[in-house]
């Protein structure tokens, strides 16, 4: 007959006409489509356990398992998990560092089976990734987030190299103000030296979110070391997905080891993780290595304590005043609060007025209904006469 109900309760029904009713085991098995010696398993594991659990399913695990991993190996794996947090991929290139020979699958398997995992995170796609050529051509900067600590509250202030993800600085600070920035900056760039560009999100202190007009002093002082200024798109993270992934990490690793309560205890804590971060964890982005093994000094540039004067050519060289305001053909047009006293070049074109600062375009005026748009982007580089040019190069003599 099929089978009905579950296959336990056939096997029940199975069991106790062969032993109570004394069927014969060749007509039962007929009746209920199985094979003698498997009527004879389920009769014999019912006399063994002298009760019903007998004829549950049995683990079909081997008692052995030749090819599992030494117990004492897998409290290595467990004891790396514990002090780093860090998942399979990486462990693995630290056991191996350490004399360990265990694929990326075996240690994920181990890490499920200790229940700190629930699935392989090799299992996720990597995405296409977009980063500079070179060292220094770009570092990313933003904050991250806030962290409550005794007497008060620590903001993370990381700045993140493009091209080998390297740490350059992780400066925990009081405020998002402009003072803490502008000091661990200065600090870096004095010891270090300076990138080419330092791409930023629209929020303080490298942008106004105030008064609508996009920068600030810090950026000013940045445009004035000769560094060029990108921002990403607002609502758009995305733009910067180094130092975001890097928040993550940073924010994983940290609850990992615990928060600290002290800002004392952060900076402690930012000195490590950067030289963990640099020199240990091995990186999926950058083919397992290091980011101190792809990082150089390639590109750096010396910090200026006192700027040069820039050298405008073409247009039409104005200064801003102390309202951050440009008079213009009898007219005043508000530019940047934090331009004032400053010389900025002016180019004429279809009705609008561009102001270019030093090597940035800033902003970009109509001179028909008195508006203006906060531009901020590199101003147009081209070469005349042997020279470099900025600005618009359709416009008035270079």
């Amino acid at each position: 007959m099929p089978w009905k109900g579950s296959v336990m309760d056939q096997r029940v029904e199975f069991v106790m006409r062969a032993v109570k009713e004394g069927e014969t085991i060749s007509k039962l098995c007929g009746e209920f489509q199985i094979s003698r010696e498997t009527g004879y398993r389920w009769i014999n594991r019912y006399k063994k356990d002298g009760n019903l659990n007998g004829l549950k399913d049995h683990s079909r695990r081997p008692l052995r398992s030749p090819g599992r991993t030494e117990e004492s190996l897998e409290n290595v794996v467990m004891e790396l998990r514990e002090q780093k947090g860090w998942g399979a991929r990486k462990l693995n290139v630290l056991l191996g560092q350490r004399g360990y020979s265990l694929s990326p699958s075996t240690i994920n398997r181990i890490l499920v089976r200790k229940g700190v995992i629930r699935k392989d995170p090799a299992a996720r796609k990597a995405t296409k990734r977009f980063e500079r050529e070179q060292c220094n051509q770009m570092a990313q900067m933003d904050f991250k987030g806030e962290y409550e600590v005794v007497g008060g509250k620590c903001y993370p202030l990381s700045f993140l190299d493009d091209c080998s993800r390297y740490l350059l600085g992780l400066w925990p600070l009081t405020s998002t103000g402009t003072e803490g920035v502008y000091e661990s900056l200065k600090g870096h760039f004095v010891e270090v030296g300076m990138p080419e560009s330092i791409l930023t999100d629209h929020g303080v202190p490298w942008y106004s979110t105030t008064n609508g007009y996009g920068l600030t002093r810090l950026a000013v002082w940045l445009i004035k070391q000769g560094i060029i200024l990108k921002f990403s798109g607002i609502a758009h993270p995305q733009t910067q997905g180094k130092v975001e992934r890097f928040h993550r990490t940073l924010k994983e690793r940290t609850a990992h080891r615990k928060p600290p309560s002290t800002l004392e205890e952060w900076k402690r804590w930012a000195d490590e993780f950067r030289t963990e971060y640099n020199h240990e964890r091995p990186h999926e982005a950058i083919g397992m290595k290091t980011p101190a093994e792809v990082y150089t000094q390639d590109n750096l540039r010396p910090y200026q304590e006192h700027p040069k004067e820039w050298e405008y050519t073409g247009g039409k060289v104005m200064r801003i005043n102390t309202q951050g305001k440009l008079y213009y053909k009898g007219r005043y047009y508000f530019v940047c609060e934090a331009l004032l006293n400053e010389r900025v070049r002016t180019d004429e074109i279809d009705g609008r007025l561009v102001v270019t600062f030093r090597h940035m375009t800033v902003r970009e005026i109509d001179l028909k209904t008195g508006a203006t748009t906060a531009v901020i982007l590199p101003a147009s580089s081209y070469k005349k006469n042997g020279e470099h040019h900025f600005g618009p190069k359709a416009i008035g003599p270079a």
